[in-house]
């Protein structure tokens, strides 16, 4: 249960204990949305493409994103903002590749909000034209309702998880902009239907760009690249 927007309770309480508890999220919803565009309004000033990165726990977004940034770094200005409950593994991952990262524990928290990556981006003092990523943390539920004031989502599925996540959790990939099929180098070793998983997602989103890629082969990450590249462009 996150301890700050309130998922999971609610269902089987009293009426007004729900209702009690809708107006609660839609308030917190409010303020957040607030303070997003407030971040949105700071990274279109400062020319700032910032990527929200989310998945489920296990689908290989931080091996993904540090073979993104060993990619990137040299070209432009980068940073990272780490959302995870507990540790700073992913955040000591992140800065072994010599891209800054800055560590947030939500604790209970399932989910990343827009004050939180404000005070990391302070944190990180990103140069003009830059990338910032934030690696969200691992949940498929409650930050598809919080924006951060990225310019887009990128949800990450693995081939592990299954090709029916795009139904299960159609608002996170139905706010995405981009979705990233990731361990793409397992598919001969597992009982997954790839037509399925990429026809579910494009049920849900229509216009959901999708890239198949594998971090251990490298499959994918030159047209990932490109995408970064050309979206960067776009918010210079």
């Amino acid at each position: 249960m996150c301890g700050e927007c309130g998922c999971g309770t609610g269902q089987i309480a009293l009426e007004g204990r729900k209702r009690r508890v809708v107006r609660i999220e839609r308030n917190l919803l409010e303020k957040n949305d607030a303070l997003a565009e407030r971040n949105r309004a700071l990274f279109r000033e400062r020319g700032t493409l910032a990527l929200n990165l989310v998945s489920s726990p296990g689908s290989g977004k931080t091996t993904l994103l540090t073979a993104t940034l060993e990619r990137l770094k040299g070209r432009f200005p980068l940073g990272v903002v780490e959302g995870d409950q507990q540790t700073s593994l992913d955040a000591d991952r992140i800065r072994a590749t010599g891209v800054p990262a800055v560590q947030i524990n939500t604790g209970k928290g399932c989910h990343l909000d827009a004050d939180m990556v404000l005070r990391a981006h302070e944190d990180l003092a990103l140069a003009a034209g830059g990338v910032l990523l934030i690696e969200n943390v691992g949940n498929l539920v409650c930050p598809a309702e919080f924006d951060l004031g990225e310019a887009h989502k990128v949800v990450i599925l693995s081939v592990t998880e299954g090709e029916d996540k795009p139904l299960k959790y159609p608002d996170m990939f139905a706010a995405a902009s981009l979705m990233l099929l990731n361990k793409v180098d397992l598919l001969p070793h597992l009982a997954f239907d790839l037509e399925r998983c990429l026809a579910f997602a494009r049920q849900v989103n229509p216009g959901l760009r999708i890239i198949q890629t594998s971090a251990t082969t490298g499959q994918g990450l030159d047209e990932w690249i490109a995408w970064i590249e050309a979206e960067r462009h776009a918010c210079a």
